[in-house]
């Protein structure tokens, strides 16, 4: 397509050149990189299982370094809560309660959601609120059920209502305690006072939608005295959007560019790998990334706390090693010590070496370990799987035949590859998005993590626009491609530590819920 005028003025508004728009959609044209993935990550290769006693000596060296570091909790919290009303929207859609019952439509309509939703009304966290704005009571539920959870519902979505599909997830009330409601976005303070507060003070990072600044800062206003007298830990919020630049074109099923009314062309948000981007301005020497609705109630904090710093001290340990070995690198050493860091890279760095690097010149074997070491650390909790749906640890091979361990996404696996496929099913952990980083090299400069992007392992996600299936082109996922080239360490955490909110009946298991 021939761009016009109009087109090139609104590309380069917001921050793209011509040619990068180009380049999306030749992507588009182009076969969908799926991962070549060799093997999955296990306990017996890539994924550590640690002792009681290894789990203690991590929280130790967290605990001795953690006040000479700069901590950031960084927590991706752009996303609205539309989708954990899927199936409720669904029903207010489709339902008529002059027509069929509640339990006629669930069993015709295969709603089991429906149900769960129903059953558990009273333990949901907003349950007295929805009740307050409907002016109704307990009693108005036993005389007339189901026009009343039908009130119910459309009182909870609605916009004359609490219109709660339209909140920004992490300001939705996630738990109920004895005297106050709790949101992500509050249980997300409380978790950093507990394992990421130096000096008396917690640093977080939230990445959210520009149109929802207001609620969170008015929120953020409203909760933080209180949490600081709890907690007796300061705190330091900032904010960042998803920058305009990092947005894609969106094609039809032909792959051609879709316009809006106006004629202009329509552009999508490049997904949570444009975070890289957010990631990459952040200034700590130790950053947890977390997403805003895997959260607890303060029953579990505890352990929770306990593994993130299980998590951060592994990494300091390998880290200072790391930052040792780069040192005698540079200043200069013997076989024997180009033999030990080698073995370290190997066994502690998951790191595979070349099978040539025997025949290199000790010159070139120094530059080659530099390279290995001198990057990017993210230590990554891992959960046994549970048939839960997203990415997990795999080993992957890499077009110039190097292999690596990563996490891929589903939708990076190609699912006409039988051999890939068998690989799949035979994976026994999951990805919950826990993740310790270290983004500074051994003499304190900050990474360009830009840099360790692999932006050939892009995504092409189905989506649609006023009833219509288009394409659009996500960018290599924050913890996926964004974080390729990275050193990488998998550690197993216990599944209490993974308890995201996907759709609104997750409050009702048991970590959401005050016994």
């Amino acid at each position: 397509m021939r761009f016009s005028n109009k087109h090139i003025e609104q590309i380069e508004a917001k921050g793209l050149t011509l040619p990068q728009v180009e380049e999306q959609l030749h992507k588009f044209e182009k076969k969908i990189p799926y991962a070549d993935i060799t093997e999955h990550a296990s306990r017996e290769r890539g994924i550590l299982k640690l002792t009681e006693h290894e789990e203690d000596r991590c929280i130790n060296s967290y605990q001795k370094e953690r006040n000479f570091l700069e901590i950031v909790k960084f927590t991706p919290a752009s996303g609205a809560a539309t989708r954990m009303f899927k199936f409720l929207y669904k029903f207010l859609e489709n339902y008529n309660p002059q027509k069929e019952s509640i339990n006629s439509y669930i069993n015709k309509e295969k709603e089991p959601e429906i149900r769960l939703f129903f059953i558990g009304l009273e333990k949901f966290p907003f349950y007295k609120e929805v009740l307050k704005v409907m002016h109704k009571t307990e009693l108005d539920r036993i005389k007339k059920p189901d026009e009343f959870n039908r009130d119910f519902v459309h009182t909870l979505l609605a916009e004359t209502g609490l219109n709660y599909g339209n909140y920004p997830k992490g300001l939705l009330p996630f738990h109920k305690y004895k005297s106050h409601l709790s949101t992500p976005f509050q249980e997300h303070l409380f978790e950093a006072a507990s394992y990421a507060c130096n000096d008396g003070k917690a640093k977080l990072h939230f990445t959210i939608s520009k149109q929802h600044y207001d609620k969170f800062k008015a929120t953020e206003e409203q909760i933080l005295p209180q949490i600081k007298e709890k907690t007796g830990c300061n705190f330091e919020i900032s904010y960042s959007y998803q920058l305009e630049e990092t947005d894609t074109v969106a094609v039809d099923q032909k792959n051609r560019l879709i316009l809006d009314a106006a004629g202009n062309l329509v552009f999508r948000p490049g997904g949570h790998g444009a975070l890289i981007e957010n990631l990459n301005a952040i200034d700590a020497d130790l950053i947890f990334i977390k997403n805003i609705d895997n959260v607890v109630v303060n029953t579990y904090s505890e352990e929770i706390s306990r593994y993130k710093k299980i998590l951060a001290g592994k990494l300091i340990a390998l880290q200072q090693k790391a930052f040792e070995f780069m040192k005698m690198l540079h200043n200069g050493v013997s076989t024997e010590e180009l033999h030990t860091i080698l073995n370290f890279l190997y066994t502690k760095l998951n790191i595979q070496i070349s099978e040539e690097f025997e025949k290199y010149s000790q010159k070139y074997q120094v530059e080659y370990l530099i390279d290995k070491l001198n990057r990017p650390i993210r230590v990554c909790g891992m959960v046994k799987n549970e048939g839960e749906p997203g990415g997990g640890p795999f080993w992957v091979k890499h077009e110039n035949g190097s292999v690596s361990l990563q996490i891929v996404e589903s939708a990076q696996i190609d699912r006409k590859n039988e051999y890939h496929q068998g690989i799949q099913k035979l994976a026994t952990h999951f990805n919950p998005v826990d993740i310790v980083c270290g983004v500074k090299d051994y003499q304190g400069n900050k990474y360009d993590l830009t840099k360790f992007v692999d932006r050939k392992s892009y995504f092409i996600a189905s989506k649609s626009k006023s009833g219509k299936k288009i394409k659009a082109l996500e960018l290599p996922g924050l913890w996926n491609g964004g974080m390729a080239f990275w050193n990488t360490i998998f550690v197993e955490v216990p599944l209490v530590t993974f308890n995201p909110v996907k759709t609104i009946n997750d409050l009702l298991k048991p970590t959401h819920q005050i016994k």
